[in-house]
């Protein structure tokens, strides 16, 4: 327990341990003179989980300064309770509410129902607690900016469904043209994608592919031995862009992790049943991953996933704009995971049983995400599939424009 509570202290304070160490999680009065900062617990940690309250943080003088003549202030709201609450998904222990994907949606949660998607609670948090202790506030900035794109499907006309459907539907000229050549497909977009991500310097580009059996909502199957995947892998590398892991829609086929992490990553070295791999992504079909699948995840060596975001509703589902280490809220132990915040999936802001956004209002939620990110120093992840922009919306010319609000500084 100490060792999560020292992380949650030091992550408030963007991992300056020296100014953690003046940091106090103690309700005993006899060791609040130890620090300049006292946080007083709630009670909850490591117990039965309950909802954090999100009123106003308390926060009062100690009445006394120290020996170098500095403040002291004791917080009488658990904020780091609170911080483990949401970094954790601990609510989503409390709470059964599932859609008919198993998915936690927004409207589910405490940040839905009172308003709080937008504001990193946790991140102010942390700026609260900076300006206690006399630091610097974090410099405004995107500390990183990943731009990933899952690969739900590599073509629309090259498996026998899609040839059939598009012939029935009129498309055969289109057909033919992919059929000849897989770069005439409409999904094989690829090549417009890596052009678009390349404005923004310093980006981490990342394709998160698939290793299904291509069964229901796992449909289209494409082999990642097979040619036309093998010509998108190509385009991918020459890139200079990351390949990571889209898990399977159906809950516990981690085996296709196995297969995958065996086939995409040279440097991986199997151990006994597990395969060890280096800064392997990954992020989970339709962003539905359990607390159980995460921990499979760790089981299998894999260190960052890209998943945290409600689905039907953009904002800060972790309540930061920063990367961080899961908390397993069902057996409380820091783990080696991180987890970084998903900012804006396409289809979130267009889907009628969504958001159901124009561009207009699409462009200007956006444009108030990466505001508080830049604010808080935190990093900008946008998933941008790359069938969606051969559709009739709006994507196609919205990404660009994203883009260009984004810089690496």
């Amino acid at each position: 327990m100490n060792e999560i509570i020292q992380y949650i202290i030091t992550f408030l304070l963007y991992d300056n341990e020296v100014a953690a160490n003046q940091v106090g999680y103690t309700a005993d009065e006899s060791q609040w003179s130890n620090y300049r900062v006292v946080i007083v617990p709630n009670g909850h940690l490591g117990k039965e989980i309950v909802m954090p309250n999100l009123e106003e943080v308390r926060v009062e003088p100690l009445g006394e300064t120290t020996q170098d003549g500095k403040n002291r202030w004791i917080i009488r709201t658990d904020i780091i309770y609170n911080t483990f609450f949401f970094t954790s998904r601990a609510e989503e222990l409390i709470n059964n509410q599932r859609d008919k994907h198993g998915r936690f949606l927004a409207e589910y949660s405490i940040l839905g129902k009172q308003n709080r998607l937008m504001i990193p609670t946790v991140d102010e948090y942390a700026r609260m607690l900076m300006k206690l202790l006399d630091l610097p506030l974090p410099t405004p900035s995107f500390s990183h900016v990943y731009l990933t794109h899952d690969v739900d499907s590599i073509a629309h006309y090259r498996h026998v469904r899609g040839v059939v459907g598009g012939i029935l539907r009129g498309q055969w000229l289109k057909v033919l043209a992919s059929l000849r050549d897989i770069h005439n497909d409409p999904a094989f977009t690829f090549s417009w994608l890596i052009s678009q991500d390349k404005k923004v310097e310093g980006a981490q580009c990342i394709y998160f592919v698939k290793d299904t059996m291509g069964k229901g909502y796992d449909y289209p199957q494409y082999k990642l031995d097979g040619k036309d995947f093998e010509t998108a892998e190509q385009l991918i590398e020459n890139s200079g862009a990351k390949i990571g892991l889209h898990s399977s829609y159906y809950g516990g086929e981690m085996t296709n992790v196995v297969v995958f992490t065996h086939m995409v990553n040279k440097e991986s070295v199997r151990e006994g049943d597990i395969i060890k791999i280096k800064d392997l992504y990954h992020r989970s079909h339709y962003l539905r991953c359990s607390i159980d699948d995460m921990q499979s995840l760790i089981n299998l060596g894999i260190t960052d996933d890209f998943t945290m975001m409600f689905p039907d509703q953009v904002g800060f589902r972790l309540q930061t704009t920063r990367p961080v280490r899961w908390i397993n809220p069902k057996t409380m132990t820091l783990t080696n995971l991180t987890l970084h915040p998903l900012t804006v999936m396409d289809c979130t802001l267009s889907n009628t049983n969504y958001m159901n956004l124009n561009e207009d209002e699409a462009y200007f939620e956006c444009q108030r995400l990466f505001e508080k990110i830049h604010q808080n120093a935190g990093e900008v992840v946008l998933l941008w599939h790359n069938t969606i922009i051969t559709d009739d919306g709006y994507h196609r010319s919205l990404y660009p424009k994203l883009l260009s609000l984004l810089k690496c500084e």
